[in-house]
């Protein structure tokens, strides 16, 4: 969306990636909250905006990039509970309700925001429109920018 080159740069997990920003090695990282909190906090990095529509209730004060610098934007991680495709609308209903129930308690809530978690709770149209939604965006990206698969090349 930004026109800009980016290296990517991969690492065997999160915590070298994290590790290579603290020391220097490479200059930015999109990455998770849960992953960087304890280095925003110990003041040894700093978070320059989120990546979610909307600013995070988990980082208060800090700018979505949508806001700022590229209208549109968003990009997010997504946490849902499947079922298989037999199991009833009323099951569904109910898992959602206790599940619901569950997320919006107090100590729930406080827990998943400690660890970097930011709940959402939704019923299950909602989390299937945010994702088809999410794979369209992804899938408009991949094809703007000739992005194939090394599969797609063999023969």
């Amino acid at each position: 969306m930004a026109d800009v080159n980016i290296a990517r740069v991969a690492y065997k997990g999160g915590t070298p990636g994290v590790n290579a920003v603290v020391a220097g090695e490479v200059r930015l990282m999109f990455i998770t909250p849960a992953a960087i909190m304890p280095f925003i906090k110990a003041g040894r990095l700093r978070a320059l905006a989120v990546t979610s529509a909307e600013p995070s209730a988990l980082l208060p004060g800090l700018p979505a990039i949508a806001s700022t610098a590229l209208p549109g934007y968003e990009s997010i991680s997504m946490t849902g509970i499947f079922a298989t495709a037999n199991v009833s609308a009323a099951e569904i209903n109910r898992l959602n309700q206790e599940i619901l129930r569950v997320l919006n308690k107090s100590d729930v809530k406080e827990k998943l925001a400690n660890s970097g978690a930011e709940v959402i709770a939704s019923s299950a149209h909602a989390l299937a429109m945010t994702m088809k939604k999410d794979m369209a965006i992804k899938e408009k990206l991949i094809n703007d920018a000739g992005i194939r698969s090394d599969t797609a090349h063999a023969e």
